[in-house]
């Protein structure tokens, strides 16, 4: 039962993600994208601490922090190479790398954990990437770009940070886990920004509304419950599940924006959902996971 409740929290992020993207796309005019990550880790910081500190306060504990730097250094790398690699790749072919994170996670678990994933998660797994491949890609992807490396080691990022994440937080505080990975990403956005990018920031409604909801809704709380969700399911589950993000964003993008919504992507967000689906019905014996 706790699996099936921290699966379905993974569930909630996605959604929370996905319906997101229209709000940060309409604010990155007004905002360099490292600025708006700075301010986003920011503002999560802040709020985690608020309410920890209401709810009792943190246990400090050096080892737990030093795990949390090290996935918010992952997690940090990941947001910064997506963002910088997208100047160079289409923002379609950002997507299909960025979602090879689910691949990803099962291979680099096996070599860093020798943590084998069970057949119908890799089953799942590669239902879902070929539906990504169908929501995202058109056209020819035998050319790689500079930015497609990046984006691809930003991918890198994203899997070690599941990785490392599932890892600790079966053995460590969840809470501080969460505080210590936001924090030490606002440290590198701030230490990054001035020589990263050329950094700009108009304050506007939508750039104010976009930090707060992003930095409360989908930066604390999703990752907070990441570090929860991650003590009882593996970490290639948890990938698989946020290949749902990209399905998220289209349907809002189609309700909200009036972005048309393509046979050739509907069939591949239903090959996504059928991944997931096919890893929720016939899981094989339950094992350890890291």
């Amino acid at each position: 039962m706790s699996r099936r409740k921290a699966d379905a929290a993974l569930v909630l992020n996605t959604v929370v993600w996905g319906s997101t993207f229209v709000l940060v796309k309409a604010a990155l005019p007004y905002v360099s994208p490292l600025v708006f990550l700075l301010l986003r880790f920011s503002v999560a910081v802040f709020s985690l601490l608020v309410f920890f500190v209401i709810r009792g306060g943190l246990r400090w504990d050096p080892r737990t922090a030093l795990a949390g730097a090290l996935a918010g250094a992952f997690l940090f790398g990941g947001y910064v190479l997506q963002t910088i690699g997208l100047r160079t790749t289409s923002a379609p072919k950002s997507a299909f790398l960025t979602g090879l994170t689910s691949v990803m996670v099962p291979l680099a678990a096996a070599l860093v954990y020798r943590n084998r994933p069970q057949l119908s998660e890799m089953a799942g797994v590669v239902v879902a990437t070929v539906g990504l491949g169908l929501m995202t890609l058109r056209g020819s992807i035998a050319s790689v770009s500079r930015g497609d490396l990046l984006t691809l080691c930003g991918a890198v990022n994203f899997a070690l940070y599941i990785v490392v994440l599932g890892h600790f937080s079966e053995r460590m505080s969840f809470q501080l886990l969460s505080v210590a990975q936001t924090a030490f990403a606002a440290v590198l956005g701030f230490a990054s920004f001035f020589w990263a990018e050329q950094p700009h920031l108009t304050f506007q409604p939508v750039v104010i509304v976009a930090v707060l909801i992003t930095g409360v809704l989908a930066t604390a709380l999703p990752f907070t419950i990441q570090a929860w969700a991650q003590q009882f399911t593996s970490s290639t589950r948890t990938a698989l599940i946020y290949m749902l993000e990209p399905v998220v964003a289209l349907l809002t993008s189609w309700i909200l924006a009036g972005e048309g919504l393509s046979g050739r992507a509907a069939a591949g967000a239903v090959l996504i959902l059928g991944g997931v689906v096919l890893v929720e019905v016939k899981p094989l014996k339950a094992r350890a996971h890291l």
